[in-house]
This record gives structure tokens, C-alpha cells and sequence, in this order.
């Protein structure tokens, strides 16, 4: 079983940065990809970043420039960095990783935290 924890939601003005952090315990961490979703309200799950187990990352096109995704193995853990936020980046995040077993794919996800671009 893998259990996802995120942490460093919070209120920040446009322009402003964040830190989102994504504990993973449960698994062996490093052989996984990791990835960033948002949730805005009324809107769908959408992808924001994903990070492979060596390194490789994509991002949705409306974040490119301004996050960051990385992974610290050593920590079970990933982070996102947020810079340069905007109002429309208001929205719950959410921590995935996912296994396939016999051609199925096992999504898991965190309890999600709140980021809200406000002045």
C-alpha cells in the first residue's frame, strides 16, 4: 500500500511564491513516477507535473516557466515549486503516484492541499 502526504498549501498574493512537499511511504519510492494534480472548483483533476524515476519531468503548459517538480529519493519525497502564481492557479493539490499490475493501473493520491492566489 503507498500513502501520500502533502504539505505547504496556504494563501499567497499574485506573484508570490509556494513550496508544495509530497511524503511517500508505503513503497519502494524511487522506482516510481511521481506527479502534481489540480483540482479547481467545477473544474476537473488536471495534470500539473510528473517526474520519472530518473529525472525526466512534464508540465501542463499553463505552468511551464513558473514551477518546478523534483524528487529528493533519499526522503521519499517530492516537491513542486510555485513561482510567479496567479489567481487561476487557486486550486486543491494533489499528490499521485500510480502502479500497473496485470495491465491495470492503481492510481494513489494524497489528502490534497489548498492553494489559494489571492490579494
Amino acid at each position: 500500500q503507498v500513502q501520500l502526504v502533502e504539505s505547504g498549501g496556504g494563501l499567497v498574493q499574485p506573484g508570490g511564491s509556494l513550496k508544495l512537499s509530497c511524503a511517500a511511504s508505503g513503497s519502494i519510492f524511487s522506482i516510481y513516477t511521481m506527479g502534481w494534480y489540480r483540482q479547481a472548483p467545477g473544474k476537473q483533476r488536471e495534470l500539473v507535473a510528473r517526474i520519472t524515476s530518473g529525472g525526466s519531468t512534464n508540465y501542463a503548459d499553463s505552468v511551464k516557466g513558473r514551477f518546478t517538480i523534483s524528487r529528493d529519493n533519499a526522503k521519499n519525497t517530492v516537491y513542486l515549486q510555485m513561482n510567479s502564481l496567479k489567481p487561476e492557479d487557486t486550486a486543491v493539490y494533489y499528490c499521485n503516484t500510480y502502479r500497473v499490475r496485470d495491465g491495470l493501473r492503481y492510481d494513489y493520491w494524497g489528502q490534497g492541499t489548498q492553494v489559494t492566489v489571492s490579494s
